[in-house]
């Protein structure tokens, strides 16, 4: 329970600064405890994309990954979340990605933010 805690936290960090850097991934609200809510929201349905429909899609796209040295996992990455963001949209969060490239960098500083935190984070094993 707590690794679950501390990877939920480690993605909405993640997608914090995703939000802080690029200009076109946007979070709206209120105030800041909303904000720090729908981080959270959203932050729980990207580890479920990632969980459920990610494996899914890196297992159909395997011979592209072997073709490209492993350089398409920027594409499926930016591919969940724009899913991510789509079903924020459905689920009326205020969390939005404009377009394909945006989402390959938010999902590049998201990748890199997730690891470092992960590194530094307890994993909640002992």
């Amino acid at each position: 329970m707590m690794n679950f805690a501390v990877k939920t936290i480690a993605n909405a960090v993640a997608l914090w600064v995703a939000v802080w850097l690029v200009q076109d991934i946007t979070l709206t609200g209120d105030s800041t405890g909303r904000k720090v809510g729908t981080l959270i929201v959203v932050a729980l349905l990207f580890g479920l994309v990632n969980f459920l429909v990610k494996p899914v899609v890196k297992l159909l796209s395997f011979p592209l990954f072997v073709l490209t040295l492993g350089l398409f996992t920027l594409v499926v990455n930016a591919l969940m979340l724009l899913l991510t963001s789509w079903l924020a949209d459905k689920f009326d969060l205020a969390f939005h990605v404009e377009g394909f490239w945006t989402a390959v960098l938010g999902a590049l500083i998201i990748s890199v933010v997730s690891w470092a935190l992960n590194m530094i984070l307890p994993d909640g094993r002992d």
